[in-house]
């Protein structure tokens, strides 16, 4: 594999991301920094968003893959750039490649989302789809960059991609010099190492809280064993923040400088992301909420002024319908009824009346009716509803109840 001469390890200092902030100028935006009172009062405490989901390409990625980029010699860019990923990393690559007029081939799995796909070939990369998995892509850019001499862009592993994350740490300061704590969500660990040294250089006082998903976090373990252990099958709905493995680079950052790497579950992310749409009208992918499911699964344990770190906003519609849907679902805003009713012409007209007095809206309905369990007269009804929350479910529920309906739990 062609990591390029830059490749060397090497510490991360204060004055290489300095350095990346004036060579990015220009190229990415200064993103913007709201205040959420919500989320404030949820905290008690400010809480800012950094919204680095409005940034180009809609992540921050086009910062490290920039500066990685633009660090190679003359020879190695001739020689091209090839990058493996499943979204955000891809358009960054493809993006930063084009400013810099560098030939880039991306491998993409298969499976990708097709508006990810269209969006990185737009930025003028050469996208070809492998594998069905992340690992079998990257295997096949790892085996791309053998063959033809092509540098090999990692997402996270590798000094100028952290110097370029750092970035955004710089930002905070001078966006929100009095903050206290920031969160971040962790894959590999590039931009949580980036943020780190940024900030823990000019604020040691500044607590550092990085987050990753339950069924992906590398982290704990990894940093409970003093090195970088590998997770079997990460899973999670959080495909931004969904790594098997830290990276070796950051890993030693992030151990060193970040205070504390928290998890949170998927009814927690889908609600962060159902929460940024709704109240910050922020469309965020679940990596990018997955801070904001941090300050909702323990807001009082953040002291303040908080900045969250929205790291990216390219989400399918398809899956943010599902995940806006399993948001909903987590804060009892849909209720699934089965009940029994006698099956006679008018039944299911009468029920949907005794639901239409609750106040609850009837999404979905589905019958059975030949059932062994069922009598003769009898037929199951499967109801999926939109309620108004928690209470609003036990109301439905007893409203049927008391009109004579018989619940199956």
């Amino acid at each position: 594999m062609n990591y390029g001469t830059s490749d060397v390890l090497r510490s991360v200092t204060l004055d290489d991301v300095r350095g990346a902030q004036k060579m990015l100028s220009g190229v990415a935006r200064a993103t913007a920094m709201e205040g959420s009172r919500y989320l404030s009062q949820l905290v008690g405490a400010p809480v800012h968003l950094k919204c680095e989901n409005l940034q180009r390409t809609g992540s921050f990625k086009l910062r490290g893959a920039y500066v990685r980029i633009a660090g190679l010699l003359p020879e190695e860019r001739a020689a091209g750039v090839v990058a493996a990923s499943a979204g955000n990393h891809a358009q960054g690559v493809a993006l930063a490649s084009s400013l810099l007029g560098v030939r880039s081939t991306v491998f993409m799995p298969q499976g990708a989302p097709l508006p990810k796909i269209s969006a990185t070939r737009e930025y003028g990369a050469d996208v070809r789809l492998h594998g069905q998995v992340v690992d079998e892509t990257l295997a096949a850019a790892e085996e791309y960059a053998a063959e033809t001499g092509a540098v090999f862009i990692h997402p996270f592993d590798h000094p100028d991609i952290i110097t370029g994350q750092g970035t955004v740490g710089l930002e905070i300061l001078e966006q929100c010099p009095e903050v206290r704590t920031i969160v971040v969500g962790v894959g590999g660990g590039g931009l949580a190492a980036g943020i780190a040294v940024a900030v823990k250089s000019l604020r040691p006082d500044v607590r550092i809280i990085g987050v990753q998903a339950e069924g992906a976090a590398c982290y704990p373990p990894s940093l409970a064993a003093g090195r970088p252990v590998s997770l079997r099958n990460p899973a999670t709905m959080a495909d931004g923040i969904k790594v098997g493995r830290p990276g070796a680079v950051p890993f030693e950052i992030v151990g060193e400088l970040v205070d504390e790497v928290r998890t949170v579950g998927e009814d927690h992310l889908a609600a962060g992301l159902l929460l940024c749409l709704e109240r910050a009208k922020m469309v965020v992918e679940p990596a990018g909420a997955s801070p904001v499911a941090a300050l909702m699964a323990a807001p009082d344990t953040f002291e303040g002024p908080v900045v969250a770190v929205l790291s990216g906003g390219n989400v399918d519609p398809v899956l943010m319908q599902r995940v806006l849907r399993h948001g909903m679902a987590a804060q009892g805003r849909y209720l699934a009824v089965r009940l029994r009713l006698t099956d006679r012409p008018g039944a299911l007209a009468t029920l949907l009346g005794v639901l239409s007095l609750s106040d609850a809206n009837v999404l979905d309905v589905s019958h059975v009716r030949t059932d062994p369990r069922l009598g003769f007269t009898e037929a199951e009804v499967e109801l999926q509803l939109e309620t108004k929350g928690p209470e609003h479910c036990v109301e439905v529920g007893q409203a049927l109840r008391d009109a004579g309906y018989t619940v199956i739990d």
